[in-house]
């Protein structure tokens, strides 16, 4: 299995013959190392929440490849009704889809498309090789995360650092402590000032916990 980071909170998980993606935002993004057209197979599309940094080309994409969308309940049904595309409605709760584990757990965040609030916001834990990957989406830190976790051990945490949006440093680094993965991914800062973030230092204090934290520049690859 190979996690590639897109930019942002866009990621690529290669499985096999398999391609999953999270949060597909590629056109306006500056950090974006890819653009739509560059993928030619993806057969699951996750979305943790309507916004427009994290929905992203999710559309389009799905249009070009056929890929069916999976997010929660009334976002899937949204893109569905309005674009005529393949989508997985879920909620909070474990699932199997294509084959893959889905968990689809709470994010505490807004969730809107052009100014009309659409669904909640959510993380995945995504289980593929015997491995679970979170995604927590846009989050602050809570406590839940702990349970979560405790019932769907995490290898590898994808964790927003960017702060002012979402968790800062300070809370990320006790998220991490919170899941305990075996490695820790900062995503979701440097993309613009607003969210301008040292990952070296949320490297620094992670690993002073005991877990690896590795640092993606977009378009670089974790082989797992």
């Amino acid at each position: 299995m190979e996690l590639r980071y897109l930019g942002h909170a866009a990621f690529e998980i290669k499985e096999e013959d398999k391609t999953l993606l999270i949060d597909p935002f590629l056109k306006g993004n500056p950090k974006a190392c890819a653009k739509p057209e560059d993928f030619e197979k993806v057969d699951l599309v996750f979305i943790t929440h309507a916004h427009a940094d994290h929905l992203g080309d999710a559309v389009e994409m799905a249009r070009i490849t056929g890929a069916k969308i999976v997010a929660i309940y009334d976002i899937a049904s949204w893109l569905s009704e309005r674009f005529g595309i393949k989508t997985v409605g879920m909620n909070y709760g474990r699932g199997e889809i294509d084959g893959f584990e889905v968990v689809m757990v709470p994010a505490w965040h807004s969730s809107s498309y052009e100014g009309k609030s659409i669904g909640n916001a959510c993380g995945f834990i995504i289980g593929i090789e015997g491995k679970r990957i979170y995604h927590a989406g846009d989050t602050c830190v809570f406590s839940d995360m702990k349970l979560f976790a405790e019932l769907y051990p995490i290898d590898i945490a994808l964790l927003p650092i960017g702060g002012h949006f979402t968790m800062d440093i300070l809370q990320a680094v006790k998220a991490a402590e919170l899941i305990k993965p075996k490695i820790a991914v900062p995503m979701h800062y440097n993309t613009w000032p607003l969210v301008e973030a040292d990952a070296q230092e949320f490297k620094k204090r992670v690993e002073e916990l005991g877990i690896k934290a590795i640092l993606l520049e977009p378009g670089e690859r974790l082989r797992i």
